[in-house]
């Protein structure tokens, strides 16, 4: 199943949890194999590849000891300011973001204002 924006989050965890079962036994690797040297509980292993939410640490260990860190690297890539950016901001680095402009007429009906 590919992942995107039209499935659950429930759907995506299954689809999650069924990879990592996938590539632990590809590997080889029992469950309590993979826990023990994670550092997490083989029942929070069996939660994630059941299609549970974990906490991201233990996401990070599992993907670890599984050599999956480096789809980490693909999935969310370290972001740089553009070029046009760099010169806007003249070399300062953003720290905020800003809010988004409201329009003044918004909600009101459009007109060709030929009252005024």
């Amino acid at each position: 199943m590919k992942i995107s924006n039209l499935l659950t989050d429930e759907s995506i965890l299954a689809e999650i949890g069924a990879r990592l079962a996938r590539r632990r036994l590809d590997l080889q690797m029992t469950q309590a194999d993979v826990a023990d040297q994670a550092g997490v509980a083989k029942r929070t292993l069996e939660r994630i590849e059941a299609g549970a939410s974990a906490q991201m640490l233990s996401m990070v260990r599992i993907f670890r000891v599984l050599d999956l860190l480096p789809a980490f690297e693909r999935m969310i890539p370290e972001a740089g300011p553009s070029p046009m950016a760099l010169l806007r901001q003249k070399g300062k680095v953003r720290r905020r973001a800003s809010r988004r402009r409201t329009d003044e007429n918004a909600g009101k009906p459009w007109s060709w204002d030929d009252d005024a």
